[in-house]
């Protein structure tokens, strides 16, 4: 077998291969290896799986949002309800106090009413104290005067008219004179106190 010279080109030697053969050389060369069938099957899978683990964290990502956001419109959800019920509670805490308040008017005008009646009942009875007061100074001047009558009288029947005079003397001093009764409580158709005393200061007073 001639030798292939340098710097020549490489020409296939039919006696050294064979149509046939070269035929299959050639579909040898032009099918992938096992081995490369293998690197590009384990490049698929790592495609695939970045694919996968891409996908993964995308979703896992989007969960995240999800359930944060999930989260927050609850907690403002939550928030809101906690609101209403505050204002809820308010409201009926107002609603009493208003209702309260409307009893203690009512009870207040019930009270203002009952002080205006004893204000009233007061004042009648004042009234009638300064009536009695002036009622019973005006039975003490007539008791007194009716003490000075009766040792006038007493004087004058005996004769004893000095004293008599004397003793009328002393009732005007006092003012008493027209203390004394203007009417007969003996009913016996004599005089009252007053008359008679007016007949002895008639008789004893010059």
């Amino acid at each position: 077998m001639a030798e292939r010279r340098r710097g020549e080109p490489f020409i296939e030697n039919d006696d050294r291969f064979p149509p046939s053969d070269r035929r299959r050389e050639r579909e040898r060369r032009s099918t992938p290896s096992e081995q490369e069938l293998r690197r590009r099957r384990a490049q698929q899978r790592r495609r695939q799986n970045s694919v996968f683990r891409y996908i993964a964290i995308m979703f896992g990502a989007a969960f995240v949002l999800l359930l944060f956001t999930f989260m927050m419109e609850r907690r403002q959800s939550q928030q809101q309800i906690d609101d209403l019920k505050q204002s809820a509670s308010a409201l009926q805490t107002l609603q009493g106090m208003i209702e309260e308040n409307s009893a203690l008017k009512v009870q207040v005008e019930q009270l203002e009413n009952q002080v205006s009646s004893l204000q009233s009942q007061a004042s009648t009875a004042e009234q009638n104290q300064t009536q009695l007061r002036s009622q019973l100074q005006e039975l003490e001047k007539t008791t007194q005067a009716m003490d000075w009558f009766w040792q006038i009288d007493e004087a004058y029947v005996r004769g004893r008219y000095t004293l008599c005079r004397s003793l009328i003397q002393s009732l005007e001093d006092a003012n008493l004179q027209d203390a004394l009764p203007k009417e007969s409580i003996t009913n016996n158709e004599r005089f009252s106190p007053a008359d008679r005393y007016a007949e002895i200061r008639g008789r004893v007073v010059k």
